[in-house]
């Protein structure tokens, strides 16, 4: 039995490891696409797209699920588990996704064509997603479900997205047995819409995630008074809120709060204001959430359906489908809240509402999700003055806010807590799915205060579950750009200034991963760097 890691090893998205229980035997665990700027570059699947064998899916999104159309592209031919619900949003997203690429595609092929160089070949069409769809196998919660020779898995609600799951994989070899758990993306506490994280009882080893395994959530509020307050301040002003809001599960718990924020009256000033959610591909998530099953929702959800509400829809909401449609938004000056696709904004239409409001200071540009590293999304919430959309450089006058006390994610305190709660607690747990800091933070806590061996191992290392030992430890690989190359080949060796710069760019560094800390840890940093000031 071996475990090897590939993605999302020192960085948040592009989730994938392997799994061989038998001699020949293999299965990944997610297969997801990287976002955002790569700062290592991950070692390639060590065997053929078609000696794997099945693929475990822990939810639907795309840094976890993005790149299995790709896989069958490679050769993949196997079963995909999942939950029904996982499956009904893949075929949505997955859709969108060979959309965005074969767009890409037909417009660097155009470029290229001008320069005379060869077309581009998208990463997978839409013929591929079709092709990948019919390889899905759903799943109830709870179930044991029978795989092959020697695996038996079964899902458990995490309450991250709807349809999320944490997958325990029961494997026997020459008659040695281990229970193998992935965490999967862990949910926060008090979601809207859906469950809070159920627990796992026992494993031998864990694998877990990291995303906020170096902070806290700020403490616990009530979101729907603050949005309240953005939108009440941003419509005095006469302008919009605009929301970059990723399609699939943040946008329906949004929607969920403007639902009660208008059948309780709390904007009885603004009462009527309409609301635009500018996705095709939330409008169809939507749906899915609409049709499914009641096992997957919170009571608070169900308590609104049984009083004869719908929870995600009101009145003066408008679904937004055609690209002219959206265009016209940004023609209309009455107050209005704007839901579009594109979370971190690196794509999506969120891009284009962007470029017309960010220069307007009536408006607000509201985050309500994590913002990577090297996104567009996290430069105009860490301040830019200016950013460049469509080639475009665009003032940032528009006020800049957060939603806060809504992340999909637990926090550290969340992670440890849902660990401490194993009854047999695992001899080994592997951490991934966060950055340098978030990954080695949490592997050091739960090895120094719970006692439990813990490492955040680098792309390609691999762990041998019988023996209990790791057959390859790999050092990082780090992604080099063109101008790192040039700035490379200029520099021989860093000078004292040199290390100065970088030893300060640490220190912007810890700065901004200290967002979502207690304003007294931040007050300590902040006085301590001013001491050295």
């Amino acid at each position: 039995m071996k475990l090897t890691f590939l993605g999302a090893t020192h960085e948040v998205t592009g989730s994938y490891t392997l799994l061989e229980w038998l001699p020949g035997r293999f299965l990944l665990v997610d297969y997801g696409m990287k976002q955002g700027i790569e700062r290592y570059i991950n070692a390639d699947l060590p065997i053929p797209a078609s000696q794997v064998d099945y693929v475990l899916l822990t939810h639907a999104h795309i840094d976890h699920s993005g790149n299995l159309p790709l896989l069958f592209k490679q050769g993949f031919r196997g079963i995909i588990y999942c939950t029904a619900e996982t499956a009904n949003l893949c075929s949505i997203m997955l859709a969108d996704s060979a959309h965005i690429q074969e767009s890409e595609a037909l417009s660097q092929s155009k470029k290229n064509l001008r320069a005379g160089l060869p077309a581009v070949e998208p990463i997978y069409t839409a013929e591929d997603v079709q092709q990948t769809l019919k390889l899905f196998r759903p799943c109830e919660y709870g179930r044991i479900y029978p795989v092959d020779e020697g695996l038996s898995i079964r899902f458990t609600d995490i309450g991250h997205l709807l349809g999320s799951a944490a997958i325990e994989c029961f494997l026997e070899e020459d008659g040695t047995q281990r229970t193998m758990v992935f965490s999967g993306d862990v949910g926060n506490l008090n979601q809207p819409i859906i469950n809070d994280p159920q627990q796992v009882s026992a494993a031998d080893y864990l694998l877990l995630e990291s995303t906020y395994g170096d902070r806290l959530h700020e403490k616990e509020t009530d979101p729907i008074p603050l949005l309240t307050d953005v939108l009440r301040r941003t419509f005095l002003r006469g302008g919009s809120v605009i929301i970059p809001s990723f399609a699939v599960g943040r946008t329906q718990e949004l929607l969920y709060f403007f639902r009660e924020i208008k059948q309780k009256r709390l904007l009885p000033e603004f009462h009527d204001f309409p609301v635009y959610v500018d996705s095709p591909l939330a409008n169809e998530a939507t749906a899915v959430f609409l049709q499914c099953s009641t096992a997957c929702l919170d009571d608070d959800t169900k308590k609104v359906m049984a009083e004869g509400e719908n929870p995600i829809w009101f009145d003066n909401l408008h679904t937004i489908v055609e690209t002219e449609e959206s265009k016209l938004l940004n023609t209309n000056t009455e107050p209005k809240v704007i839901l579009a696709s594109g979370g971190m904004c690196e794509g999506g239409r969120i891009r284009h509402h962007l470029k017309h409001n960010l220069w307007n200071e009536k408006n607000t540009i509201l985050f309500a999700g994590y913002q990577a590293n090297g996104t567009l999304g996290r430069m105009i919430y860490d301040g830019a003055k200016e950013v460049k959309i469509y080639g475009e450089t665009i003032e940032v006058k528009a006020e800049i806010d957060l939603l806060s006390g809504i992340s999909g994610h637990a926090d550290q305190a969340g992670l440890l807590n849902w660990l401490a709660a194993f009854k047999k607690k695992p001899s080994y747990v592997f951490v991934n799915h966060g950055e340098d800091e978030s990954c080695e933070a949490l592997s050091q806590i739960i090895s120094g205060q719970m006692g439990i061996a813990a490492l955040a191992p680098y792309s390609g290392s691999s762990f041998d579950l019988i023996k209990g030992e790791w057959i390859r430890l790999e050092e990082p690989v780090y992604k080099t750009y063109p101008k790192e190359k040039k700035a490379a080949r200029k520099k021989k060796s860093a000078t004292p200034y040199d290390e100065l710069l970088q030893a300060a760019e640490k220190l912007m560094e810890k700065a901004r991963a200290m967002q979502g800390c207690s304003n007294s840890d931040i007050r300590e940093l902040k006085e301590e760097i001013s001491r050295l000031l």
